[in-house]
Parts: structure tokens; C-alpha cells; sequence
């Protein structure tokens, strides 16, 4: 599974990334039966939002807005080992 945010000088990749994490939490409450693709969602934002450095990303990525530049941000969880990477157009 891979999520792709991207920040802008209004909201930060930690802001993007608790807003999914909620929205995907309330869709997974809000169904009956367990949605897989919604549990993946779920634990990878999770996993994000508890091990990333969001002051050194910020630091990294603002730079790039600030000249204009569109910053991605793509992250995949393969068995609970998070790996992102960031992508400055």
C-alpha cells in the first residue's frame, strides 16, 4: 500500500497525515465488518505519525515551497517497516 501527501505552506505533512489517520479511523468505525484496505491505511499513518521527525521534514521540504516547488510525500508499510520518501517537482 503506498499513501502520497502533499504539503503546502498551510499544512504540514503531520498535519496532512492526522487528518487521514482521523478520516480513516472514522470510515473503519463507521463500517460493519473490517475493511483490510482501511487497516492498512490506518496502521502505515500510524506508524508515520509515531516514528517520524517532523521538525527535520519540515526543515527538509519548506525551502522547496517557498521557491514554488510542489513537494510529494509517498510512504508504504511492508510488515510494520515504514519506509517514505519525499519528491520535490
Amino acid at each position: 500500500m503506498e499513501i502520497e501527501f502533499e504539503p503546502d505552506l498551510t499544512d504540514c505533512i503531520q498535519t496532512l497525515a492526522k487528518r487521514e489517520y482521523d478520516r480513516a479511523l472514522r470510515e473503519l468505525l463507521g463500517k460493519s465488518a473490517g475493511d483490510e484496505y482501511l487497516q492498512q491505511k490506518l496502521e502505515t499513518l500510524k506508524l508515520f505519525l509515531e516514528s517520524a521527525d517532523f521538525p527535520r521534514l519540515r526543515s527538509k521540504y519548506e525551502k522547496y515551497l517557498l521557491e514554488g516547488k510542489k513537494v510529494t510525500f509517498k510512504m508504504q508499510n511492508f510488515n510494520r517497516q515504514l519506509e517514505y520518501s519525499m519528491e520535490v517537482h
